[in-house]
């Protein structure tokens, strides 16, 4: 008891901060904006937008925002000064993320603590995006895709420019990540509904603040009740073993609602009109473009991959558009995935559990990916999906999808080898034994479930 009350508090004292930083100002200065400088020259709203993204940062960190404020005017200069060549990638990327990685160095604790490096990670991808995107405006329209085309910056922009998008008050502390380009468009008024008007959207952001509201109260109540320190308890190492699976199935639906409800409650981009993203195929008017989060998706999804579509929308995008996409010159698609991951791993911190967690993630992907292929391919296992028996298969895979959702989440929450290792030995290594046995054993259940057409089809294909 006297433990969970203890959690409470400071799980009390992390969510006050971020809602002193989201709601009573993030949400203000998206009102201000609409209503005083929505009309005013592009140099005032740059103004406006790092006044109060700086004053943000001063609030939480103190003068720690000169980590952020260095990073920032290093990675205009070398916008400035190197020009639109790969050299300029490059340099960017690796002090970046350099920077980055040494804060997590002399910063990291056991715990998950909100200090200056929480915003300085999206920070260092919103200014290597920065990069990228200058260099795809000197490239050839032909050699880039439509992602590429649309972010493609036309010339250097200003320091102005550049602390106003960096420190825009509706992605500065937990995202989305957005472009510059997406931010150049909202100063000058054009993401909105209403041509010359600021955006019909405050119906649309209360409803998304709302639901994030809803998600936070859920995690408030029922996160003491499985707190992560528990796993680290001789209580839980007496438990069933069953009951140590169903724990991580509860301990997981209830840790990601942190996330869920932090990514949702900002509302303050679909506000500002960052998030407007134009007409839907019904006809109304989508606020989603800087949505980090499919909650319904994310509900009742019963796959791995449906789960991770829908959750970190934008830092997943971010990713896929400048690591995978960008690698695609090795010509090897399983090697552009490991080094994306790699990358995920690593940005997320130096502790070992970060990258099991994502390694564990590679292989739960690859595994279900199989599965689907076969249930796909096989006339029996296609009807028996297709059966009336769907709504029991549906709940037993819900099942498995959450055990095993929570399974790689527990060396990403406890960090620390001696911590996350301990676990996994008090349940066997259950989820390592459970996806190598099926990625051992489902070409041989191919032989027997795939008629032998398919096979070959599929071999030619």
């Amino acid at each position: 008891w006297v433990h969970s009350l203890n959690y409470s508090l400071v799980l009390i004292a992390h969510v006050n901060s971020l809602l002193l930083s989201v709601v009573p100002s993030g949400y203000p200065c998206a009102l201000l904006y609409r209503r005083f400088f929505f009309h005013q020259a592009p140099t005032v709203i740059h103004l406006y937008h790092a006044i109060s993204g700086l004053s943000l940062a001063a609030f939480n960190f103190g003068t720690q925002l000169y980590h952020s404020a260095l990073c920032v005017l290093v990675q205009f200069l070398m916008l400035r000064l190197m020009g639109r060549t790969i050299t300029t990638v490059l340099a960017s990327f690796m002090f970046q993320m350099a920077y980055l990685l040494s804060g997590y160095y002399y910063t990291a604790t056991e715990e998950y603590d909100i200090k200056w490096t929480m915003p300085q990670c999206v920070l260092a991808l919103k200014l290597i995006g920065l990069s990228f995107d200058y260099y795809d405006g000197g490239q050839e329209p032909s050699k880039l895709n439509e992602e590429q085309k649309r972010s493609a910056l036309a010339k250097v922009p200003s320091l102005l420019e550049v602390i106003g998008f960096s420190y825009f008050y509706g992605g500065f502390l937990v995202g989305p990540q957005f472009t510059l380009r997406s931010y150049q468009r909202l100063v000058k008024g054009e993401l909105t509904d209403c041509p010359g008007q600021p955006p019909n959207s405050v119906i649309p952001a209360m409803k998304r603040f709302s639901l994030g509201l809803l998600c936070l109260v859920i995690y408030a109540i029922f996160s003491p009740h499985y707190p992560d320190s528990y796993y680290l308890t001789d209580e839980y190492d007496a438990q069933p073993f069953w009951y140590r699976c169903v724990f991580i199935l509860l301990w997981a639906k209830v840790i990601l609602y942190k996330y869920v409800s932090c990514w949702v409650i900002e509302g303050v981009c679909i506000l500002s009109g960052l998030g407007y993203n134009g007409l839907g195929q019904n006809g109304e008017y989508q606020w989603d473009a800087c949505a980090n989060m499919k909650v319904w998706t994310f509900e009742t999804t019963p796959l791995f991959t449906g789960t991770i579509a829908s959750f970190n929308i934008n830092t997943n995008a971010w990713v896929a558009r400048h690591v995978f996409k960008r690698l695609k010159f090795l010509g090897n698609k399983l090697l552009s995935q490991v080094t994306a991951l790699a990358f995920l791993a690593i940005w997320h911190g130096t502790h070992s559990g970060y990258l099991l967690c994502f390694s564990m993630e590679f292989i739960i992907v690859n595994v279900e990916r199989q599965a689907q292929a076969l249930v796909r391919d096989s006339p029996l296992l296609t009807r028996l999906a297709n059966s009336s028996l769907y709504p029991l298969i549906y709940l037993v895979q819900q099942f498995i999808h959450w055990l095993f959702m929570g399974y790689p989440l527990v060396p990403f929450c406890l960090f620390t080898y001696d911590k996350w290792l301990r676990v996994y030995s008090s349940i066997y290594f259950c989820g390592h034994i459970f996806f190598f046995t099926l990625y051992l054993g489902i070409p041989y259940l191919r032989k027997v479930l795939v008629p032998r057409k398919e096979r070959s089809e599929k071999k030619e294909d």
